[in-house]
């Protein structure tokens, strides 16, 4: 399980926090979280990192949105209330299940 991060946005914290919530709810607490700091452009374009903070499970972003682009930016996610800076502990959950 990764997390891509660039410095330049704080929201993989969040993300962060709540991926360690949401592997503890489903009783995964003791897989890793690899933090992976993306550091140019062309490092963004070949993980097809669309910003931070991006999620990848067994290698894939669960909330994955191709109108996206590639780049150095901050990511926003639909909720169920509206944007968030990082899916919401309940999203994690859901794509840790499937």
């Amino acid at each position: 399980m990764e997390l891509l991060y660039f410095d330049g946005c704080p929201n993989w914290m969040a993300a962060d926090e709540r991926l360690r919530a949401a592997l503890q709810v489903v009783g995964e607490d003791t897989v890793q979280v690899e933090r992976v700091l993306v550091t140019t452009s062309e490092e963004a374009e070949q993980r097809h990192f669309v910003g931070s903070p991006t999620v990848l499970i067994d290698g894939k972003d669960p909330f994955a949105d191709r109108a996206l682009p590639v780049g150095l930016s901050c990511r926003l996610y639909r909720t169920p209330t509206g944007s968030s800076e990082a899916p919401t502990l309940e999203q994690l959950i859901e794509a840790l299940r499937s």
